[in-house]
């Protein structure tokens, strides 16, 4: 893998159209106008995608094209054979029937659908009046290690308490550093290492298997022991490009099982794995699509039951929740649902308002079309919960690219800051908010400010946590230098610098 990898870890953009189904013949005087064809191909399946979500030339040159391929529209013959891979990748979408053999709409139609998108899309986006964001983080010392990875590629971070855990998919490794980014593990586990839980004896590593987009099943889980003594282990294998794994025994057997979101590229799923009497584990489909980024399990109804939350992109972009209603078995609640140009990029559980229900930090950013466009609608929203698991948009920061958001009382005077990566940012006008820190003023006003070496890196992935056991948060952020387009020259930049992480040392205690 070179530095020009030819795609971002989630790629959401292009899939305006998954898994449509064929308009019922009609006569030609009964046949609907553009617009209407549009929600009906376009609204099915996912929310439907305004045209003023992105502009003309966005829609003509690439939107559109793609779009017609799900629609079983080719150019040639061999269009559609490029878009299938080689091997098992290849038969499951080809099995999904993503891209139809026939086309399911005559030509006319289709000229209809992309007059309509064509004559009411915007020239340009119009984006909001950036905030200037103030130079220097007082609070924070930024600390970078010596160890290099040329180029960088850094798909993980993860705090503990005796340093952190870098993962890094161009050396297909997992490195662990003490509190003062001294090197002090390397182990090999293929490419893609981007999600880590934790126990006392075991590290427990979602490894993608492939960073760039593919529905090949080479992904898997592996049990990595603390100590020697005990081999790695495969717990799971064969996975579809899985981005996040989470731990839970769901259904009160005594063993723990496994939710993992195989993102994949066109195929994938959200699944729970139930560990079974005796070893191994048996696959529960909870989702057959596309897309699964992150999921939390909690008991959100209290019936002694753990249930799932899941953040969906690629395509059918929302928030659905599994009720755990015993038995094995869960019912599925969609609780919020986004265009599916916003890029949903991360999610977590915080509460926003100290009433005790779980409120949701999402971040959407993820601007992986060809070639990248500012959107207005990228940034950081917080969801409130009623206490009844209905969400609804309490704060907007916009933020272009936006990829990851810790709520955190960093400088502990009582209320939440949030800490936010860009791995898209507008690197032309404002490429300092790779890196932003939402310093809050206590009043619900948030103040933006970022470090001075924020342009060493291109920052993706990031946590937060007390490295150095001193009574406060410090922050993580990975760099991964993807190219950008137009490159004035920051990819050479982060390749020579190496750079694969930087730490926020807080300075509070």
């Amino acid at each position: 893998m070179t530095h020009k990898m030819k795609a971002a870890l989630i790629l959401l953009c292009p899939l305006l159209l998954l898994y449509c189904q064929p308009l019922p013949e009609t006569g030609l005087a009964a046949r609907p106008d553009g617009e209407t064809l549009a929600k009906i191909y376009c609204g099915t399946c996912h929310q439907f995608p305004a045209p003023g979500l992105l502009p003309r030339a966005t829609w003509k040159e690439h939107v559109l094209p793609r779009m017609a391929y799900m629609l079983g529209i080719y150019p040639n013959e061999q269009t559609r054979a490029a878009l299938l891979e080689a091997g098992a990748g290849g038969q499951a979408v080809l099995a999904a029937n993503t891209f139809p053999e026939k086309p399911l709409l005559d030509t006319i139609a289709w000229q209809k659908i992309q007059a309509f998108y064509l004559s009411q899309a915007p020239s340009a986006l119009i984006l909001p009046q950036a905030d200037t964001i103030r130079q220097g983080l007082s609070l924070f010392k930024a600390e970078f290690p010596d160890y290099q990875l040329s180029p960088p590629s850094t798909t993980l971070v993860k705090c503990t308490e005796n340093g952190l855990y870098i993962g890094d998919a161009n050396s297909r490794s997992l490195y662990r550093f003490n509190a003062g980014l001294a090197l002090q593990q390397t182990a090999k586990v293929r490419e893609g290492a981007v999600s880590l839980d934790e126990t006392n004896h075991d590290l427990r590593l979602t490894v993608m298997g492939s960073f760039s987009p593919t529905d090949a099943p080479s992904g898997f889980i592996l049990q990595l022991p603390k100590t020697g003594g005990r081999p790695p282990a495969f717990l799971l294998e064969n996975l579809q490009r899985p981005v996040h794994s989470a731990f839970s025994d769901l259904n009160g057997d005594q063993r723990e099982d496994i939710v993992v979101c195989e993102f994949a590229k066109w195929s994938g799923g959200l699944s729970w794995w139930q560990q079974l009497d005796g070893g191994g584990y048996e696959k529960h489909l909870l989702r057959n699509r596309p897309g699964a980024i992150r999921t939390e399990i909690r008991d959100f109804n209290q019936d002694g039951r753990p249930d799932i939350l899941a953040l969906f992109g690629q395509g059918d972009e929302g928030f659905f929740l599994y009720w755990n209603e015993g038995q094995n078995r869960f019912r599925e609640q969609r609780l919020l649902q986004f265009p599916p140009s916003y890029g949903s990029s991360s999610f977590s559980l915080f509460d926003y308002n100290a009433d005790g229900h779980p409120d949701i930090i999402y971040t959407c950013g993820d601007n992986a079309d060809y070639p990248p466009i500012l959107k207005p609608y990228h940034g950081v929203r917080i969801f409130q919960n009623d206490g009844k698991m209905q969400f609804k948009e309490k704060f907007f920061y916009p933020l272009h690219g936006a990829y990851g958001a810790i709520p955190r009382d960093f400088d502990q005077d009582g209320d939440l800051d949030i800490a936010l990566v860009s791995f898209f940012p507008n690197f032309k006008n404002q490429p300092n908010e790779s890196f932003v820190l939402l310093e809050n003023d206590g009043k619900g006003h948030y103040r933006p400010y970022t470090f001075p070496q924020a342009g060493l890196g291109r920052w993706m992935v990031l946590d937060a946590g007390d490295i150095d056991q001193d009574g406060d948060e410090d922050i993580v952020l990975g760099s991964l230098a993807f190219e950008v387009i137009p490159d004035n020259g920051e990819v050479g930049r982060w390749v020579q610098n190496g750079i694969p992480f930087v730490v926020l040392r807080n300075q509070l205690h």
